[in-house]
């Protein structure tokens, strides 16, 4: 169950990752002197790796977080209707129990009639 647990929170993070709101980058004017830009360092490259790692990291658990939240409801619902399952199993037997007692009476009163009838009858 960990493990389904841990998938399902991956493939929501990848998810929520590959469909996140993409913002555009911001269109930059050249100045008419400017300088050539600087190229892009390491340094730069591994604080945006460290960056997206951490988001990466908060949506798994924030999804890991739904995941335990959608699974204690359907637990509580299951034991619910467990219950309710087992009150109406309860009250179907008692039912039932009372409708054989009655036959019961009623086949002991028949019989009781005809052991008179046939008293009766030897008269």
């Amino acid at each position: 169950m960990k493990k389904t647990i841990l998938f399902a929170s991956i493939v929501a993070a990848i998810a929520l990752t590959a469909c996140g709101k993409k913002e555009e980058a911001p269109v930059v004017v050249p100045a008419p002197a400017a300088e050539p830009a600087p190229a892009p360092t390491l340094e730069g490259a591994a604080d945006s790796a460290k960056e997206a790692g951490a988001a990466a990291a908060d949506s798994a658990k924030e999804a890991a977080a739904v995941a335990v939240d959608a699974a204690k409801d359907a637990g509580a619902a299951a034991a619910d209707a467990g219950k309710a399952a087992v009150e109406a199993t309860t009250d179907a037997a008692k039912a039932a129990a009372d409708k054989a007692h009655e036959a019961a009476e009623q086949a002991k009163a028949s019989a009781s009639k005809a052991v008179d009838a046939a008293k009766d009858a030897v008269k």
